[in-house]
């Protein structure tokens, strides 16, 4: 239950994020690079996130959870039990949907991320890092699925 709780208080802070709060921040008003916004003439930049890929999305690893929260444009990641976490953009780059994330503490282990399939209930991303891929299960309003992720149900 407390990490139920904290899971949610988590995942709360990372939607806050994404706000223009006046504290210090680890993102910036301008996107990551490699994922910008479209310009006018019609260039070949990366556009906002799938409306698919929006929201809470949530996976273990190594017996912490992780939470990665996509709005418009914007993610944010965070691992229970540790310091970690990660901002920046998610969109779609020549054809792909893509997530570019920095972190503080200087880990690139989730530093850029490919989506290979995405739909109401799993998110499959696999990190260019040494996290290789992840198979995230949908979180919705902030709860914790009833389901644990695909990769941890027992055949």
């Amino acid at each position: 239950m407390a990490v139920a709780a904290g899971l949610a208080g988590a995942l709360a802070a990372l939607t806050a994020c994404s706000g223009g709060g006046g504290g210090k921040s680890a993102s910036s008003s301008t996107p990551h690079a490699g994922v910008t916004p479209t310009s006018s003439s019609g260039s070949k930049a990366a556009t906002g996130a799938s409306a698919e890929l929006q929201g809470s999305w949530i996976t273990t690893s190594g017996g912490k959870i992780v939470a990665l929260v996509i709005t418009q444009k914007k993610a944010g990641l965070f691992v229970t039990g540790s310091k970690s976490w990660c901002s920046g953009a998610a969109g779609r780059k020549a054809g792909k949907q893509m997530i570019h994330l920095t972190c503080p503490d200087g880990s690139k282990d989730r530093a850029t991320g490919r989506v290979d399939s995405v739909d109401a209930k799993s998110l499959k991303v696999t990190w260019s890092g040494k996290t290789g891929q992840e198979t995230y299960t949908k979180a919705e309003g902030g709860t914790l699925p009833t389901k644990p992720p695909g990769h941890l149900k027992k055949n």
